[in-house]
């Protein structure tokens, strides 16, 4: 019994210590950023062994990153670009996986599959068709050039198609009972219930869009429109790949997605559709 218990016990020391290296490993790129963005210009960022905190800590670096270029406009087209896709993402992706969880026609599942199957095609090989589309329809330099590509998403549909089966059927027949609507039914009874899966996916699709360079990059030529990452890269050619100007850019790019997970992480749980039905 005594050795029994010393094995868990071993077992278990040994999978915090791992967890805790693999933790650290993945922390020491954030450190060593926010130690550049935060180190004075007579430090030497590239010194070996490498010195992850700053001997004089300055905000100049952030300061200079701000007002070398319009930051403010930037993170108010991030903002923009973000929010706007995350509000048709979920709308699309909800409407989408509805029907495919909770109605019975022909070719259901083959078209739940061909969806799905999309997941593995790269975004690079449909980049070109996307664009030619996005030129054709003259979205070039638009908020609505930059979110086109994101309104609508395979994995999205699977997320919330898995969660909207896990709603009990008593919900959608008790509603159809009292005349609610099939849109009545998404509105009022699904979607509150997996509240959790539509925070998730609002959080996945946040963060892609936030941190998206390629297709900005294609999609834009007049800087009034540059997201963030586009702004840092422009940020790195002005001053000739200053380091710690680079770094204080990143992390003001990054602060706002490490605040909103913070916030949003208590929501990441599974549904408690389930209780709405009493035994």
């Amino acid at each position: 019994m005594a050795q029994e218990r010393w094995r868990r016990l071993g077992n278990r020391v040994l999978t915090y210590a791992l967890l805790a290296g693999i933790g650290v490993a993945m922390l020491l790129p954030l450190l060593w950023l926010v130690g550049t963005a935060f180190k004075a210009p007579t430090e030497d960022i590239f010194q070996y062994p490498p010195r992850f905190l700053p001997q004089q800590p300055t905000f100049e670096n952030f300061v200079k990153a701000w007002n070398s270029a319009p930051f403010g406009n930037y993170v108010v087209n991030s903002l923009v670009v973000s929010s706007l896709t995350v509000a048709l993402n979920l709308l699309s992706s909800s409407l989408a996986a509805y029907p495919l969880s909770r109605l019975s026609f022909k070719g259901r599942e083959v078209i739940f599959t061909a969806i799905v199957a999309t997941i593995a095609i790269p975004f690079q090989i449909v980049t070109i068709p996307l664009y030619i589309l996005a030129v054709n329809l003259g979205l070039r330099n638009t908020y609505l050039g930059l979110i086109f590509p994101g309104i609508a998403s395979a994995f999205g549909i699977f997320l919330m198609r898995q969660a909207f089966q896990g709603v009990p059927k008593e919900l959608e027949e008790s509603a159809r009972i009292d005349g609610c609507s099939e849109l009545g039914i998404w509105w009022h009874i699904m979607l509150p219930a997996v509240r959790p899966a539509l925070i998730t996916l609002a959080i996945f699709v946040f963060i892609g869009a936030w941190s998206d360079f390629l297709w900005p990059l294609l999609i834009l030529d007049q800087p009034e429109f540059y997201t963030l990452p586009l702004g840092i890269s422009k940020l790195a050619g002005t001053f000739s790949l200053d380091w710690r100007l680079v770094a204080a850019g990143s992390v003001i790019s990054i602060a706002p997605i490490l605040v909103g997970f913070a916030f949003l992480q208590r929501y990441i749980v599974p549904s408690d559709a389930s209780s709405g039905v009493k035994g």
